[in-house]
């Protein structure tokens, strides 16, 4: 299917929906078990908590992080592909989340919507609503 502006976000159902659900779940359990538990219990109740809390922390980063070095990798393939097609390199006056909805942008389209962008100020989804020739990233998870 080709991708476009409607279909354009990506999900890993195991990973978005089943794992980040089943640590919340995790998270319920433990905090209901730590208030029903008798006080000699109470410690491993605890514990259990904690540990829920440790899951959803490493969860959030994991994502976190992952998106953070792709947005580097997106700028300095932007950046040269505007370079390439201009001869100067990006406005530095584009935020990350402009640069990376310009990814999805033509050849022939992102020099003038790159311009526009930092001029008009445009957000990550006026910047992809207005893109014609829709460039897929099939890369970015």
């Amino acid at each position: 299917m080709a991708q476009n502006y409607s279909n354009h976000t990506r999900y890993v159902p195991l990973f978005h929906m089943v794992g980040g659900t089943l640590i919340l779940g995790i998270l319920g359990g433990s905090i209901v078990n730590i208030i029903k538990a008798e006080s000699s219990a109470k410690y491993s109740a605890a514990l259990l908590v904690l540990v829920a809390l440790v899951l959803l922390i490493l969860f959030w980063y994991a994502r976190w992080f992952a998106l953070r070095a792709q947005d580097r990798a997106i700028r300095a393939e932007e950046n040269f592909r505007h370079f390439i097609l201009t001869g100067k390199p990006l406005d530095k006056s584009l935020r990350m989340s402009q640069v990376v909805a310009l990814r999805f942008a033509s050849d022939e389209e992102l020099p003038e919507l790159a311009q526009r962008a930092a001029a008009e100020k445009l957000s990550q989804q006026e910047i992809k609503k207005s893109i014609l020739q829709w460039r897929p990233d099939y890369n970015r998870v």
